[in-house]
């Protein structure tokens, strides 16, 4: 019996070469391992071959002819086959439940980069010039240069780019730009779907085509079965360039809604698998609004149109104009209106909300009718005397300015997509109705998880009747999503039941998330069992959790080996912590260089405590250095903390200043500091406001300082006031100051029980009197 394993697709030769030995009757087992999901388990294949049976003719003819032979394959993903003794022609197979079309199994049939047309890769249409051409003249963007750098970067070590912006941001047409003019005789290979570009990769693997992959709108081809750690890997080990788009908005839903805080820091764990490959990529930005450099090379360019969206394209992007986005949402807008055409204007809000809730495009006619009345009754029914359903649709997918309609026409003449700038620039909460609409027209699991994530936040009863769907299917992401959900909840028992269902699925962020859920519970040797786990699977999180927890437990040793393993995976906050774990037991030099290696990660807290530790060992220039760079970053404490530098450095003009912008940012110390800083320097008036406004945030050094500022100006009474304040806010030294000033004003018996306070609190001053 022939074994052996088979990367990606079976060779119809090498099954030619099978089949062509096997005896009738026997049974053909090979063993198929898909390399670029770099799955683990080995799927098996039974091939009956039935072989050749010879046909008697009369007495003395001796006639022979070969039986037809049919092999069928089962107990695996390439369904039925059916062919002679020996193949010749093409032959379809059947991959993951799907037939593969065949020009992605034909690399000679995927057209060549430079020779690709902007409109076929998903570039928008802009207003056809005289010619017809719809393509407007490329006007360079400030991005190209990076964009360009990583493809060719990519072409030598493979991997991903991905370039992140808004609707008609233009970041396709950059994109494109990019690869016309990098690799134009490179292969571009356009699948449609996740599955479709695991079937891509096979197929590059085996033919060593040299090709590039292009993913237009990422969030397509992201997750289980598409796009996972695994396959990212694989582009690098085939040095695959691959070239990808992405809107804002999808980014966010990928890697905001659905994450877990992780416990003392102010990263995020994502639920979805796509997160895992988003939080990989370093991104490119493309900007809505064009820069002044951008506008000036737009005004070098011979082309009408370009030249007209220059001069109205007011507060919107080149591109965007170009696309008519904003002329469409206007108008949208506008057709509610008595006299308008408000049909139209609810079915396209029913398009925009259900794509905004989720689920799939394209829709129905039908479901598009159903989904509309909602917007239309909302917006006054049959006062607004409503056109004719045929005339609202006619309406909505007329193409504007000859670049696109609302209602964008599919290859299923009914059911139709949306322009996505609509979809983009749409922030009214979704109704109800339209939420259960979307939740009653999809039966699938992923497209029940993807509602369930989009609803998350906005809607987190619907996202639970969401992902519980998806999770009676079956649905691993949506186990763990909806762990998550009631984790945020505050519902941790069936939270943990869900986690525990999706980390029997093999959910590896499940492991960290049960974990942390068994910390927070006071579970400690529990939780410690979960991210061990989650190491074991090469999860950096869990390695810096783990590490937090066995510090918490007084297991410094251990701790540190988890943050040395975190550091050592690029953990930037494992830097952090590992720097304070060294500093506290005494080994200043080995945290200062992990404070510097988090510095150059960008990390603003390292800023921050680098220049504390500088500070504490007398270098107090290289200290203000990281503090500077803190504040750049936002940082408020290193505003303070800078500030008290200047002034120990007698540099009180320039401590004011930080001290002013500390306070600005809330920061209660600094308005105790610069009342003292503006005391010193004689400006008692405004010494004494900020003290005033500290007391107001409940400061108790203020209410002190404050009593002294009145004291020493003779109004006793109003500081009398302040050190009771402070005394019965617990200060010591409000007790003495008080006493003194009881004293003198001649109240000696009462003055008498404060020194006593003072002196059974541990204030020895009173003796020093």
């Amino acid at each position: 019996m022939p074994r052996g394993p088979v990367n990606g697709l079976v060779a119809p030769t090498l099954l030619a070469d099978v089949l062509r030995g096997s005896r009738a009757g026997s049974v053909v087992r090979l063993e198929i391992v898909s390399r670029p999901s770099r799955r683990l388990r080995i799927v098996e294949y039974e091939i009956r071959a039935i072989g050749v049976a010879r046909v008697g003719g009369g007495r003395g003819v001796g006639a022979e002819r070969e039986a037809e032979t049919s092999n069928q394959v089962s107990g695996g993903q390439l369904g039925n086959v059916v062919m002679a003794r020996e193949i010749s022609g093409p032959v379809t197979f059947t991959t993951a439940g799907r037939g593969v079309p065949a020009y992605l199994q034909d690399p000679s049939r995927w057209p060549l980069a430079g020779e690709w047309d902007a409109l076929t890769a998903g570039a928008h249409r802009a207003r056809p010039d005289d010619s017809g051409d719809a393509v407007p003249p490329y006007v360079p963007r400030d991005q190209d240069q990076l964009i360009r750098a990583r493809l060719r970067h990519a072409a030598q070590t493979g991997g991903l780019v991905l370039v992140v912006g808004d609707s008609t941001a233009g970041k396709t047409r950059a994109c494109f730009e990019a690869l016309r003019t990098e690799l134009p005789e490179y292969r571009v290979a356009a699948p449609t779907a996740g599955p479709d570009l695991v079937t891509v990769v096979e197929v590059i693997a085996r033919t060593a085509t040299r090709c590039a992959v292009w993913l237009d709108d990422l969030e397509s081809y992201l997750g289980a079965g598409g796009l996972e750690p695994g396959l990212l890997a694989e582009f690098g080990r085939l040095r695959i360039p691959v070239l990808a788009t992405m809107r804002h908005q999808q980014f966010d839903i990928f890697t905001t809604p659905g994450d877990t805080e992780r416990a003392g820091t102010e990263h995020t764990r994502s639920a979805l698998t796509g997160a895992r490959v988003l939080r990989q990529l370093d991104t490119v930005e493309i900007d809505r609004l064009w820069s002044t450099g951008e506008l000036q090379r737009a005004g070098e360019a011979d082309d009408d149109r370009i030249a007209d969206a220059l001069t109205h394209h007011g507060p919107y992007g080149l591109a965007e104009y170009l696309a008519a986005g904003p002329a469409l949402l206007q108008e949208w807008h506008r057709a509610t209106r008595p006299g308008g055409h408000p049909r139209a204007a609810a079915l396209i809000a029913a398009a925009v909300d259900l794509t905004r809730t989720g689920l799939t495009p394209p829709y129905t006619l039908c479901l598009l009718t159903e989904a509309h009345e909602p917007y239309l009754t909302a917006a006054g029914g049959p006062l607004l005397r409503p056109e004719s359903l045929d005339t609202a649709l006619a309406w909505a997918s007329r193409r504007r300015h000859g670049a696109t309609s609302m209602l964008v026409p599919t290859q299923d003449p009914d059911a139709w997509g949306v322009f996505d700038y609509l979809t983009d620039h749409t922030d009214t909460p979704i109704p109800d109705t339209t939420w259960h609409t979307a939740l009653q027209h999809t039966t699938d699991a992923d497209n029940l998880t993807i509602i369930g994530i989009h609803a998350h936040k906005a809607a987190p009863g619907i996202a639970e009747t969401s992902y519980r769907q998806a999770v009676e299917a079956g649905h691993t992401r949506a186990m763990f999503n909806l762990a998550h959900l009631l984790h945020q909840a505050g519902r941790g028992e069936e939270a943990e039941g869900f986690y525990r269902r999706a980390i029997e699925a093999g959910h590896t962020d499940a492991m960290y998330n049960l974990g942390h859920l068994l910390t927070d519970a006071g579970r400690g040797e529990e939780a410690e069992a979960f991210y061990r786990r989650a190491i074991e699977a090469g999860h950096t999180e869990a390695m810096f959790n783990l590490a937090h927890l066995l510090q918490q437990a007084g297991r410094g040793e251990e701790a540190e080996g988890f943050y040395c393993r975190a550091v050592e995976a690029g953990h930037t906050g494992a830097m952090v912590s590992l720097a304070l774990l060294l500093k506290r037991t005494g080994r200043g030099e080995e945290a200062e260089g992990f404070y510097r290696r988090a510095v150059e990660a960008g990390h603003t807290g390292a800023m921050f405590n680098l220049g504390n530790l500088l500070k504490r060992t007398g270098r107090g220039e290289e200290a203000e250095g990281f503090y500077r760079r803190a504040v750049e970053a936002g940082d408020t404490d290193a505003m303070f903390n800078l500030a008290l530098l200047l002034a120990d450095a007698g540099r009180g003009e320039e401590a004011e200043g930080f001290y002013r912008r500390a306070i600005e940012a809330g920061h209660t110390d600094a308005m105790v500091n610069l009342g003292n800083l503006l005391l010193q320097a004689g400006r008692g008036e405004e010494a004494e406001g900020f003290y005033r406004r500290a007391i107001e945030a409940g400061h108790t050094d203020a209410m002190v300082n404050l009593g002294h500022l009145l004291a020493d100006a003779g109004r006793e009474e109003e500081a009398e006031g302040f050190y009771r304040q402070a005394v019965e806010a617990g200060d010591t030294g409000a007790m003495f100051n008080l006493a003194l000033l009881l004293a003198e004003a001649g109240g000696e018996r009462e003055a008498e029980v404060f020194y006593q306070r003072a002196e059974e609190a541990g204030d020895s001053a009173g003796l020093d009197q």
